[in-house]
């Protein structure tokens, strides 16, 4: 099969606008996660939130023309586009849409009628995208819990190596609502404090909004140098609808399959990207697979100190993050760790890393036993 490239990407966050702008900060520490008082919540709570004043409007629209979800994908599409000369007019060129909720919040501030219900579907969102740019490809979404970014990637790669398509733009975004923090904090999983990844007193997540964009080609690009996503696959642990697995094993064989398919050897991992959500079974959960799959040696870092968890868009910006670490061979630390809280060995990336890194493997987990890991590489 054709080898799969990254030949553009952007992250909109409350930090920042464009990929770069994003990485320099994370290179320098800032996080935008903050306490915020909002009509969301009674009490404050911590996130990585939009301004209130924060425009997306799409332009050449009426203000109420999109969604802030939809404004978001846009606004994050249109910046990857810009820099990646892929036409999207093309029938060779497929999009695939990640989200957790999409256009949830719309049933808190409405009356929900037949159009809000049609409206709160995701492949509306899709479509009305698709429709704004010009797609003749019929947009594909993935909604699969906290792994869905990964899996929009796998599935973009998926559709590449098809031969039915050339390029591929991978776009997700989540925003935080009552609706999401309230249901996060019904399982007691919010923390009081910013979120600390595999950290001793970790005490759940940080939750935060944001979209990022990847798109992908069969063709080559440019360069000093690219990158590959050259392997992915996804696991499921049949465990419990909320509560991961508590052996790890099949976040386990996603990897195995991811490396497999990469056609690497796992001693030639240079670092990992856990999800790293800061629940004390996540991360306990991920420490046990990265352990099983022999890899406690390699450095891990998780960004949720950075962004917070940004739902469908975690793993596309965490994604980012790794294209542009593997570019300028650094590995990033871990907000919020000091020291580490899981019962099997970690290397846990605390401060700034610089070296020579070519392979990095990243991993996902979520609601519902769901499990994923893709294999970026530097292309030889």
């Amino acid at each position: 099969m054709k080898p799969v490239f990254v030949i553009s990407s952007n992250i909109v966050s409350p930090l920042a606008s464009t990929a770069n702008e994003n990485f320099d900060l994370l290179k320098k520490g800032i996080s935008g996660i903050q306490l915020h008082h909002t009509a969301i919540a009674p009490e404050p709570f911590y996130a990585s939130l939009f301004s209130e004043d924060a425009g997306f409007t799409a332009p050449d629209s009426s203000p109420d023309a999109y969604t802030k979800f939809e404004q978001l994908l846009i606004a994050s599409m249109q910046d990857a586009l810009s820099l990646s000369g892929v036409d999207v007019t093309s029938s060779r060129t497929a999009l695939v849409i990640s989200s957790t909720k999409g256009n949830i919040s719309l049933i808190e501030s409405q009356p929900i009628t037949e159009s809000v219900k049609k409206r709160v579907a995701l492949h509306s969102s899709a479509k009305a995208i698709a429709g704004y740019f010009g797609f003749q490809s019929h947009p594909v979404v993935v909604s699969h819990a906290c792994i869905s970014g990964l899996v929009a990637l796998i599935t973009g790669m998926r559709l590449l190596q098809s031969g039915r398509y050339d390029h591929a733009v991978i776009a997700g975004a989540d925003i935080i609502t009552r609706f999401v923090l309230s249901g996060f904090r019904s399982f007691h999983a919010v923390s009081d404090m910013p979120c600390r990844p595999f950290d001793a007193n970790r005490n759940g997540i940080t939750l935060g909004e944001a979209a990022a964009t990847i798109i992908l080609s069969v063709e080559k690009p440019g360069g000093k140098e690219s990158i590959r996503l050259a392997g992915g696959a996804a696991s499921n642990d049949a465990n419990h609808i909320s509560g991961p697995s508590r052996t790890g094993e099949e976040l386990h064989q996603a990897i195995e399959a991811a490396v497999r398919e990469a056609g690497i050897d796992k001693n030639t991992i240079d670092f990992i990207s856990a999800h790293g959500t800061a629940t004390v079974y996540n991360d306990e959960m991920e420490s046990k697979a990265i352990n099983l799959s022999g890899l406690q040696q390699v450095p891990v870092n998780s960004l949720k100190g950075y962004y917070g968890h940004t739902l469908g868009a975690a793993g596309l910006i965490e994604t980012v993050a790794c294209v542009h670490s593997l570019k300028e061979n650094i590995i990033l630390p871990t907000p919020g760790f000091e020291v580490r809280g899981t019962t099997q060995p970690l290397a846990v990336s605390s401060a700034l890393q610089e070296g020579v890194y070519s392979n990095c493997l990243k991993t996902a987990s979520g609601f519902g036993g769901c499990n994923a890991a893709i294999v970026l590489r530097k292309a030889v």
